[in-house]
């Protein structure tokens, strides 16, 4: 599993934010209970009444950067065992992990993209999610399918993708992950003729 250079920085010297929340390993998220304002701020994680549930990548990803501190039971872990845990529920994780990483350090909103059937939903630079009536801007404007790059698939996988996204207003985004860890993106329209 290779983590890019960027990365590696916290990952390696285990540097944490002097005020890093700490977060409680359950299934495949990670709860916090207090401290999580400006994670929340910045578009990460849900509400979910007074905690912040995380998904899995995203834990990943803050734990990386030195933002999170996660925990099972009362043990700190580090980044290499929380990825190795989350590979056993989810065999796709490193590659989610690293094509997440790819469009937060882009600068976009990224959120899981579950209820759509994909791996993630992104949103245009400087947008804040919020519910109710939404201008144009406010919509998803990608959903993103993370793939490493031997995978192969069909034109009817290709193409419910790719209705998926137009049935949302969005453009559909086909992530692939090659074995140097970088994320080449191909997007995919359906034209009428």
């Amino acid at each position: 599993m290779a983590v890019r250079k960027s990365q590696r920085t916290a990952v390696a010297t285990g540097a944490v934010a002097a005020k890093a929340p700490e977060g409680l390993m359950v299934e495949t998220r990670v709860v916090v209970k207090k401290g999580y304002d400006e994670l929340l701020e910045r578009g990460y994680g849900r509400l979910l009444g007074k905690s912040l549930e995380l998904s899995f990548v995203e834990a990943l990803y803050l734990l990386a950067k030195g933002r999170l501190i996660v925990k099972t039971g009362k043990k700190a872990i580090s980044f290499n065992n929380a990825l190795e845990q989350g590979m056993t529920k989810d065999p796709r994780l490193h590659v989610k992990y690293i094509a997440y990483s790819d469009l937060r350090d882009r600068g976009l909103l990224v959120k899981t993209g579950f209820k759509f059937g994909c791996d993630f939903r992104v949103y245009q630079r400087g947008v804040t999610l919020k519910r109710g009536p939404k201008s144009p801007e406010e919509h998803t404007k990608w959903v993103v399918f993370t793939v490493p790059e031997d995978h192969t698939c069909s034109f009817q996988e290709l193409s419910r993708a790719v209705r998926l996204a137009h049935s949302i207003r969005a453009k559909m985004l086909w992530a692939v992950v090659d074995n140097e860890s970088n994320v080449t993106y191909y997007s995919i329209m359906r034209s009428v003729l």
